[in-house]
């Protein structure tokens, strides 16, 4: 028998061979990459010209249209054109260069070429003629997407390249030219994924004057307080003209720049003018950065679809201004790459500072805070995060059951349609919110398509594990009671999923029209349930797509990364569910929770932690600013997708009272309130829970008056923050912020409340030395702490006019269901503990906000041989250990990602180091051999090789090292992820 290091050895050689699709760790000559590039010349000012094309995957036109060409009525773009004519003139002159970003475009192109073309690209790839750069399916959103989402949408554009091109087609260099902000978390995924560096466009203007003042446009990007350095460091430049060419030298078709004119018998001869004008540009901008390189972006939006004007112009530029070194300049233009320029900067051996924050609020001018998007479509922004639940149980399932979950008793499934639109998802011009309407449709019908494919996967998976042939039938609109089989059916089961690692406890609420019912658990033993009345508030909002009188509430448990299956039957001739009772309790509660009203306005008034005996003063409203039409002495900036800019400091207070009605039972304790005809909200406790549920609904916004309106929740507290309050990044590390305060650089402050907004994509909290108040949203919002003790963040946003920011429509969202204006219906988790203990729950209930678990329903009786539990881990993992990815690479191979999802020193239970065996982790996968990736799952993880930089100084001291103990156990560390390719026996 083999022993265990032989099988490793074997099976590493199998996936050093053919994982990938090509041979990872054979030599192979490249002349890609660095080695492509141009010489430099030391002695002179060399500028690197970039040829690039920025093209959105989703925008003013959807990304069919901008593939195809389609609706150039609305924009002219076409990407399939731009590719065709580039690819023809890179063929002219090997001298010439481009980058090219979005792989959910070329991965199109590509499909259509023919094998002699597809070689001929290869060929230009191998050369470093046709580079990737970023490489992701698009460039994604950095304010309001999860990492997990950009994790995944990364990997499928990267493995794609890999699979495509070999070594060759592996990016270098991130590039987030557009993105409005950009997050600490993303630089840390990227310095993980093995890119030597990043360049964006975008920065605040107050930000970029200083840092052109002291020439610190380019330095060194700390992204992680827990990682040790350099795993998370990145060298970040800012590009010196966003994304565009230097003014004067667009040589688009549609620019309307002067070509370069070098006949010279011709009486408009411009040559000398314009190599004196490039010149000076070149100048003018060196004396802001620190090397003697610079980076122009010669490019823009959808450009290049007649790639000969550029490269004709610029051919001539090059030539022409380098014919003048022989008269004693010294400036030298040359073809290049982004990956090129970061390679003579870091032959400059030069050294650079430090920054460990992050990018946000990002404005352009005085009274042009981009933070409006933080909130844009908040439907499609739940629809995005519930689509990424989904995929992820999907992913998981697929992996655990094997071929049979493609291809089985439902029919053919994938989870591909799913991924690819989640990927396209991300874009920083969708989850954003910052599409037109007719595209952030074609957003939502594509995640729609993407789970329709998953559900049949999902139900041949449950077939097989359960041993069940019933019909699954999924209720995707149980936020507002409806599902069809649970209104009608005096006899039906529920199957829970639970993606999670961990044991999850999670109430189940569904849609029901009997009066009482018999729920019972996998081993038969009855649950504790009730019935009661569906709110006035719900019955508005589904209208006529449902007709359940009442909800059946009860808490699940489900084992991890597993199901389990509850019974219900319809018990007749009971009486029904009491009434709500119209008034307002002076006090609800828990074992774990007090919360008090003030009965005569029926608002929250305070909160109490009954473990931990503290309390405090908290009282909760709903408020609307008055969006700016533009039309002021200030600016004529207005309220936007983009842009949030109210016209006053002091928001309308919708309501100085609620009207309530209470429902109290075993199960959960509901207090509705209602402000106003369209805002909402139930006050929920249930009775096992740490945190108290708000469950808010808000619109259509009445727009009568003529005036846009963005709609917050505010919570007022005798927390006494100092300023401070605390949101997270992309959904991991968490930043600490302070009203009217930058951490690197003077703020004139201009919009005292625009101007304090950042991104909160799954929490944020305020803290004093005693208490600290954590809200958990169940979206990407935006909100700040305008005062002290107090937290507000934004819901709904409706706005008349256009920001002028080019998507040229108002952001006034409505459906079919609701065409006068959109409803929208959301949850916050509210808890209350010490600081030092905050986190060990806070970050628990995040995660299971974000993944929660998947129902599906069954009608009639259960057949007698259908297993009514499974799990697929042989133990439960530490409450620190979150498995991030699960999903099938191959025949044989399974990706797989752990995370260790605590900062280092953050509470108290949970940010030690974990150790767990791949090999005895699932219990439906024989695990035969494992290697290690890194975090973009395109590079061993022991041949990962980056670029180190010189720092100016770095006092903090390197955490602790952990050594892993043995071949088949790993150590991950507070907020580490680790990815590998598991490979498995034949199922």
């Amino acid at each position: 028998m083999a022993s265990i290091s032989d099988v490793l050895l074997i099976v590493n050689l199998f996936l050093s061979a053919s994982v990938f699709g090509f041979p990872l760790h054979q030599d192979i000559k490249q002349t890609c990459g660095y080695e492509s590039c141009h010489a430099t010349k030391p002695n002179m000012l060399n500028v690197h010209l970039v040829p690039h094309t920025h093209d959105d995957v989703g925008w003013l036109k959807n990304v069919d249209q901008y593939f195809y060409g389609d609706r150039n009525d609305i924009q002219h773009a076409g990407v399939q054109y731009i590719l065709d004519s580039v690819v023809d003139q890179l063929l002219k002159n090997p001298d010439r260069r481009f980058i090219y970003v979005e792989m959910a475009f070329f991965y199109r192109w590509w499909k259509q070429q023919t094998p002699s073309m597809r070689q001929t690209v290869k060929q230009l790839v191998n050369e470093g003629r046709l580079e990737f750069i970023n490489g992701g399916w698009c460039m994604s959103d950095e304010a309001t997407t999860h990492y997990s989402a950009v994790i995944d949408q990364m990997t499928i554009g990267l493995r794609f390249l890999n699979e495509t091109f070999g070594p060759c087609g592996r990016p270098r260099v991130a590039w987030h030219i557009d993105p409005f902000g950009h997050a600490r978390e993303h630089a840390s995924m990227f310095a993980q994924m093995g890119y030597d560096g990043f360049f964006f466009g975008r920065l605040d203007y107050q930000d970029r004057e200083e840092r052109k003042r002291k020439k610190q446009q380019e330095f060194v990007w700390r992204a992680s307080e827990s990682l040790a350095p350099p795993v998370a460091d990145l060298f970040t430049g800012i590009l010196p003209n966003g994304y565009n060419p230097p003014d004067n030298f667009c040589w688009d078709q549609s620019c309307s720049d002067s070509p370069i004119r070098d006949d010279p018998d011709l009486e408009d001869y411009n040559v000398d003018d314009m190599v004196m004008q490039f010149i000076k540009i070149a100048k003018s901008q060196a004396a802001v950065y620190k090397s003697n390189h610079i980076i122009m972006t010669m490019g823009s939006d959808f450009q290049y679809e007649n790639a000969n004007l550029w490269y004709k112009n610029m051919d001539k530029l090059i030539h022409y201004v380098n014919a003048q070194q022989k008269n004693g300049s010294k400036v030298n233009v040359l073809y290049s790459t982004p990956s090129c320029y970061l390679q003579e900067l870091h032959n400059a051996n030069l050294t650079w500072t430090l920054k460990t924050d992050d990018f946000f609020p990002y404005a352009d001018d005085a009274h042009d805070f981009w933070t409006g998007y933080f909130s844009s479509r908040p439907a499609l922004k739940r629809y995005e995060r519930v689509s990424n639940s989904n995929l992820q149980s999907c992913n998981q399932l697929e992996a655990l059951v094997g071929p049979g979950s493609r291809n089985g008793p439902f029919g053919q499934g994938d989870s591909d349609t799913m991924r690819k639109a989640m990927a396209v998802a991300q874009h920083h011009d969708a989850v954003s919110g910052t599409e037109k309407q007719h595209v952030a449709n074609d957003y939502a019908k594509r995640l729609a398509n993407g789970w329709q494919h998953c559900q049949v996967l999902i139900s041949n998976s449950l077939a097989a594990l359960s041993n069940s042939l019933a019909q699954r039938i999924y209720c995707n609109n149980l936020n507002i009671s409806i599902c069809s089989v649970t209104e009608s059916s005096e006899k039906f089961s529920v199957n829970v999923y639970n993606p999670l690692a961990r044991p999850v406890n999670w109430p189940v609420r569904l849609p029901v029209n009997g009066s009482s019912y018999l729920v019972s658990d996998a081993r038969g033993i009855p649950v504790d349930c009730e019935v009661i009345r569906v709110s006035r508030a719900t019955q508005e909002v589904r209208r006529s797509r449902g007709s359940a009188v009442n909800e059946l509430v009860f808490q699940m448990q489900a084992p991890p990364l597993g199901f389990t299956t509850y019974t219900v039957t319809l018990l007749k001739n009971l009486p029904r569910p009491p009434s709500p009772k119209h008034h307002t309790p002076a006090v609800i509660q828990n074992k774990f929770l007090k919360v008090t009203f003030d009965t005569t306005t029926g608002l929250l008034s305070g909160l109490t932690n009954l473990e931990t005996s503290q309390s405090i003063k908290l009282k909760q409203n709903f408020y609307w600013y008055n969006a700016s039409d533009g039309n002021n002495s200030q600016s004529n900036q207005s309220s936007g997708a983009y842009i949030f800019r109210p016209n006053s400091s002091t928001p309308f207070l919708i309501s100085k009272t609620a009207k309530t009605e209470t429902i109290q039972t075993s199960v959960v304790t509901e207090v509705r309130q209602w402000f106003s005809p369209w805002v909402s909200q139930v006050v929920r406790l249930y009775a096992d829970s740490r945190t108290l549920e708000l469950e808010w609904t808000v619109g259509p916004l009445p727009i009568d008056d003529d005036l846009g309106k963005e709609v917050i929740t505010r919570f007022d507290t005798s927390i006494n923050t100092s300023q401070y309050f605390y949101t997270d990044s992309n959904g991991r590390e968490v930043l600490q912020r302070r009203t009217n305060f930058r951490p690197t650089w003077h703020l004139r402050q201009s919009e005292p409340i625009a101007g304090n907004y950042y991104p909160i994509n799954s929490r944020a909290y305020i803290k004093d030395d005693v208490d600290q108040l954590t809200v958990v949203t169940d979206r990407s919002q935006g909100g700040g702490s305008i005062y002290n003790g107090s937290l507000e963040i934004m819901l709904h946003r409706r706005l008349l006019y256009d920001d002028t920011r080019g998507v040229g429509e108002p952001l006034n969202e409505s459906s079919s269901v609701f065409p006068e204006g959109l409803v929208v219906r959301g949850r916050l988790l509210l808890s209350l503990e010490r600081p030092a203990h905050a986190a060990d729950v806070h970050r628990l209930v995040a995660q299971q906000m974000v993944l929660q678990p998947l129902l599906t329903f069954t009608d009639g009786e259960l057949e007698p041989q259908a297993k009514l539990e499974f799990t697929g881990l042989q133990a439960v993992l530490p409450p620190a250990v979150h498995v991030l990815t699960l999903a099938q690479w191959d025949t044989d191979s399974v990706l797989l990602r752990l995370e260790h999802q605590f900062q280092a020193e953050e509470g108290k239970m949970n940010t030690q180091p974990e150790t767990v065996n791949l090999q005895k982790l699932f219990s439906t996968l024989e695990v035969v051999g494992f290697s290690e990736l890194n975090l973009s799952a395109n590079q061993w993880k022991d041949e990962m090789k980056r670029f180190n930089w010189t720092l100016q100084k770095d006092e903090r001291p390197l955490p602790k090292k952990f050594p892993d103990p043995s071949q088949w156990e790993v150590t991950i560390r507070p907020m580490e992820i680790r990815t590998f390719l598991l490979r498995t026996s034949s199922r």
